[in-house]
């Protein structure tokens, strides 16, 4: 049995690490968040010590050590996406594994720093890259892979995620925290995407605002024209209709690929591979980082050649997005 803490207990996807952990035959020593709103923690592990001051939290774990012997194999990092950094050191600082949800980190030359701390520590950094656990998805990657050396896909990704009005006020909707609504709701499609078709050839921002974006990424095997949202005006007409309030599509040579099933072990699934010795370590994040830091600091151009469909209706519709 594996010691665990958890930092950032009260988040969206906290209680997806607190399953995993529970689920894969471990201990949660302590957990940490400044909101208390953590009840969620009967459900999984009632016995768990709760901190919202991280000065006594790094103090419990210390005392652990030192006075009773107890040693932390491994921090979860789920708290929000500009503190990850941070949180990995004080993992590696207390001599734990770090396992960090996604993004790793915001900008790319994060990465060289934390590996060199890695180095001098000997413990490792783990990211959360579910998608590629999916069976749907790893079927899809040989699949690609079998194919022909010098066949290009067509690709549409399309993701909209209906949010409120707390969201601009959350750190979510600062984008020097949350590195945006690329970084923030397409970082897991984008190391998919990746990681079924390659290295980035080119990466084109048609459209970029508080709360859509959309562009052409280029890969060796794949142009990808997509759209993503937190707006509940861009959804598809039928949907709204309906009453979703989430739309999810990716197309490949315009078929539809259905994977909205089976992502809630997906974490749990993580965690298997991890203390199997197999886990994600910190150079597989790499492209997808950079690839949400490009479309963070490039120039949209608008509606300029060919882009995913849902972009130019988002320009004449949204009041802060005519670009180009």
């Amino acid at each position: 049995m594996n010691n665990f803490v958890l930092i950032g207990a009260s988040g969206y996807i906290a209680p997806r690490h607190m399953k995993a952990i529970k689920e894969t035959g471990n201990r949660l020593v302590a957990a940490y968040d400044p909101y208390d709103g953590v009840g969620i923690l009967d459900s999984y592990s009632p016995d768990t010590k709760f901190f919202v001051e991280f000065e006594r939290f790094d103090r419990y774990l210390e005392k652990l050590k030192y006075d009773k012997g107890i040693e932390i194999d491994y921090m979860s990092i789920a708290s929000p996406n500009y503190l990850h950094d941070a949180h990995i050191r004080v993992a590696l600082r207390r001599g734990a594994h770090a396992i960090c949800e996604k993004p790793l980190v915001l900008n790319p030359w994060n990465i060289g720093s934390l590996q060199h701390i890695a180095a001098d520590t000997g413990k490792k950094i783990y990211t959360i890259l579910q998608l590629r656990l999916h069976p749907v998805i790893i079927s899809l990657r040989e699949k690609i892979k079998a194919s022909s050396g010098d066949t290009v896909y067509d690709v549409d990704l399309t993701y909209i995620t209906s949010r409120g009005n707390w969201y601009y006020t959350s750190w979510k909707g600062d984008i020097s925290k949350s590195g945006g609504i690329a970084t923030n709701i397409g970082i897991h499609f984008f190391d998919m995407l990746t990681w079924i078709f390659g290295n980035v050839k080119d990466n084109i921002v048609n459209l970029h605002t508080h709360d859509r974006a959309s562009g052409i990424l280029l890969l060796e095997k794949a142009r990808v024209r997509w759209f993503l949202s937190i707006n509940s005006e861009t959804l598809p007409q039928e949907i709204k209709k309906s009453g979703k309030t989430t739309f999810r599509s990716i197309t490949i040579n315009g078929e539809e690929i259905e994977f909205s099933e089976g992502f809630t072990d997906l974490h749990t699934r993580s965690y298997e591979e991890i203390l199997n010795g197999n886990g994600f370590e910190i150079g597989e994040a790499r492209k997808s980082i950079e690839i949400v830091y490009d479309i963070r600091n490039i120039a949209p151009i608008g509606i300029k050649g060919e882009c995913h469909p849902f972009t130019e209706k988002s320009l004449s519709t949204h009041p802060f997005s005519r670009i180009g």
